[in-house]
Order: structure tokens, then C-alpha cells, then sequence
């Protein structure tokens, strides 16, 4: 079981009692989320602590908050895809995420660095013209290539492909 770590205005929108349990170890662990107005529409960034590997989702609607779980799984599988990810990767990724719970946000360093990604992503769908302007895969694509300073200024897609890697190999040694 994994733990999306959601902001109290995310929380409030998902409608949901916040979880205490904890996460279970995994290979890149849980994720934190915020829920952004973007062309006034609801937006939700999903940022992963470990690598602060990211994805930005716009246009939520209510029925997509009620599936939140799979929302989350179906956008994390088709931006490892387009990343470039091995299918064995991926699925050592998904399988930590069977059974996902809801809890508060818990790292002020994770948030500050979401808070960073949010001002890119506002200054990005402006330049462009708004949302319905924006190559999504593209968009994310380019967000994960952003040095962050909170990860010694790696981009986070190196970071994910590094420890992805490493326990790739550790797996193959035992």
C-alpha cells in the first residue's frame, strides 16, 4: 500500500477522511498531490517524494475525482510510456500502486518543490495561449526535465531512471 499525500484543499475536493496509516517501502515510495485552477479548471499536479518525478493532469470533472485512485494509475502508466521506460520498470512501478490510500501532505521540501513545478506550469499554459493549446505529453515530458534544487539540481527523469536502474540490478544480484 502506497499513500498519495494530497493538499487540504485536494482533500477537501476529494471528499475523502485522510488516512494515519503508513506507506509500505517500495521502489520510488509515495507521491504528494495539489489540486491547481488553471483556466478555471481544476488541475491536480501528482509529484513523487523520492525523485520529484511529475505529472500535471488538467480538467478534472467530479467523476474523476470519485476514480482519483485510477486517475492517478492510468497517467502514471501512459507518462512512463512516453518517458521511455522499460515494460519491466513499469511494472515493478504500477504493482506498488494495487492499493493506494489518501493521507496528508507530510514534506514541506516536496511541496516547495511542487510549488516551483506550479509556477512553471501556470507561466507555460499562459505562454501557450491556456490549456487547450498544450501538447500534454510534450508538457510533462518537459516538466521532468527541469533541475530541481531539492534533488542537487538533477532533472527528476534522471533521477527515476537511476534508481529504477539500481534496483533493477540489485534485484538481478539476489
Amino acid at each position: 500500500m502506497q499513500l498519495i499525500r494530497c493538499t487540504q484543499k485536494l482533500i477537501k475536493e476529494l471528499r475523502v477522511e485522510p488516512s494515519e496509516k503508513e506507506a509500505q517501502p517500495g521502489y520510488i515510495g509515495g507521491w504528494h498531490a495539489n489540486l491547481l485552477r488553471i483556466d478555471r479548471k481544476k488541475c491536480v499536479l501528482f509529484t513523487n517524494d523520492l525523485t520529484l518525478y511529475s505529472f500535471f493532469v488538467p480538467g478534472l470533472k467530479r467523476p474523476d475525482f470519485e476514480r482519483f485512485h485510477e486517475v492517478f494509475r492510468q497517467n502514471l502508466l501512459k507518462y512512463l510510456i512516453n518517458d521511455g521506460f522499460s515494460q519491466t520498470h513499469i511494472e515493478k512501478v504500477l504493482s506498488e500502486y494495487q492499493t493506494i490510500e489518501i493521507a496528508k501532505t507530510n514534506n514541506r521540501s516536496v511541496l516547495g518543490s511542487m510549488n516551483d513545478l506550479a509556477f512553471q506550469i501556470k507561466y507555460r499554459v499562459e505562454a501557450f495561449g491556456g490549456l487547450e493549446n498544450i501538447d500534454l505529453i510534450i508538457f510533462n515530458s518537459e516538466l521532468n526535465r527541469i533541475p530541481m534544487g531539492a534533488i542537487k539540481y538533477m532533472c527528476s527523469i534522471k533521477l527515476l531512471r537511476s534508481i529504477l536502474k539500481q534496483m533493477f540490478l540489485k534485484n538481478l544480484c539476489h
